[in-house]
């Protein structure tokens, strides 16, 4: 449920965010600079209890977009230059590589859910190929053997 502060998808700016979509590279991080930043209610265990962290923009180093790259996933070797697991890490190991597939910005928890819900809805949608039509006569050898081995049983069952 989006919080009184969230924004709609709406009053994003989409000039921008089409810019950072288009790029070959992870774009979790400028996406979580565009965001509000850490919000109030985020239960982070903080030693400092006078600290105000709320608008922070700081990864959290919680690695939710490393483990939902399928770049990283396909190549496990290539997280081998940095034990860090946060979005520089991210962009450092897959760079240009980039599928751009989006995951690692639907998976941080920073990045405001009015630029999610504009990838979901209105992005993605447009890079996923329409599935082809099924034409009347594919897989016609499939019908006329499923034809032969009806009338077989037919027969065995007239018997």
């Amino acid at each position: 449920m989006p919080t009184v502060k969230d924004k709609s998808k709406d009053s994003i700016n989409r000039d921008v965010a089409n810019m950072i979509l288009n790029t070959k590279e992870p774009p979790v991080a400028r996406f979580r600079l565009l965001s509000k930043g850490m919000e109030p209610y985020h239960r982070l265990y903080i030693p400092d209890p006078d600290s105000d962290v709320t608008g922070d923009k700081a990864c959290l180093a919680c690695g939710n977009c490393v483990d939902s790259c399928p770049v990283l996933r396909k190549d496990p070797k290539r997280f081998d230059k940095t034990a860090q697991r946060t979005s520089f890490a991210l962009e450092s190991c897959v760079g240009e590589d980039c599928e751009q597939c989006y995951s690692c910005v639907l998976a941080c928890p920073q990045v405001d859910t009015a630029y999610k819900d504009y990838i979901v809805d209105e992005v993605v949608p447009e890079t996923i190929q329409p599935a082809p039509r099924i034409k009347a006569f594919d897989n016609y050898f499939m019908g006329l053997i499923a034809l032969i081995i009806g009338i077989v049983i037919g027969v065995f069952i007239a018997r």
